[in-house]
Order: structure tokens, then C-alpha cells, then sequence
């Protein structure tokens, strides 16, 4: 097809399946630079507070908040526009990733919080063992 004989719904419709891509491209690399279950589980730590350091850093979400936000603003401009045939599929996956997102930056920050504490929790005990002694 050349490019005189595209009409305006034929140049609509490529540039809604090239929207479409787009989220489900974002999407999939929000995904992708989630982190793995097996590194927020498992731990190589010697102690409570490498633990919590290790579980800090695996809990990075990485660039997903930015790919996130590529697929919400391809998302909102093609329902917007209308361009999507059935597009709840991809709001359902949205609203999915940006759960996810939100619950491993809670974690990452209930962690840091733990992690903060610990130490000087650690000291207290052994200020009230020494006392003891």
C-alpha cells in the first residue's frame, strides 16, 4: 500500500496498534526489572543486619517506575483517543505492575526502617547483658 492510498482511519488504526505495542513493550520491561522472588527470599547474610541491607538492595524496583510510567502515558493517550478496540486487558496488567511496584517500595522502605533500627537495638540488649554482669 502506498503512502497516497492510506486514509485517515488506516493511518488511526496503525498508530493505535503501534500504541498498543507500546504499552505491552513497557509493560514487559517493567516486569523485567522487577526483582526476582528468589533474590528477595533467599540471603548469603551472616547476620540480621546483612540481611536486611541484602533484602534493601534486592528490593530496588529498578527502572519499572519509569517504564511503568511510559506505558500509563501511551495507555491514557490511547484511551483518550479512543484507538483501542478492548484496551481492558492492558489497564487490568497497569493496574497489576503499578501494585506490584507500590507493594516492593513499601517493603523497601520497612526494610530500610528495620535496618536502621537494628543496630541500635542490638546495642541496648548488650548495654542490658552488660548491666546484668
Amino acid at each position: 500500500m502506498s503512502q497516497a492510498s492510506l486514509t485517515d482511519d488506516d493511518l488511526f488504526g496503525e498508530a493505535a496498534t503501534e500504541m498498543r505495542e507500546d504499552v505491552e513493550q513497557s509493560l514487559d520491561a517493567a516486569r523485567e526489572a522487577l526483582p526476582a522472588a528468589d533474590d528477595i527470599w533467599e540471603t548469603d547474610a551472616d547476620n540480621v543486619l546483612g540481611a536486611l541491607n541484602g533484602l534493601k538492595s534486592a528490593l530496588d524496583v529498578g527502572d519499572a517506575e519509569d517504564h511503568l510510567r511510559d506505558a500509563k502515558k501511551w495507555y491514557t493517550m490511547g484511551d483518550r483517543a479512543d484507538a483501542f478496540d478492548d484496551a481492558s486487558d492492558l489497564a487490568d496488567e497497569i493496574e497489576t505492575v503499578e501494585s506490584s511496584v507500590a507493594d516492593i517500595a513499601s517493603a523497601s522502605e520497612q526494610v530500610a526502617d528495620l535496618a536502621q533500627t537494628m543496630p541500635g537495638l542490638r546495642s541496648k540488649l548488650q548495654d542490658l547483658e552488660d548491666d546484668e554482669e
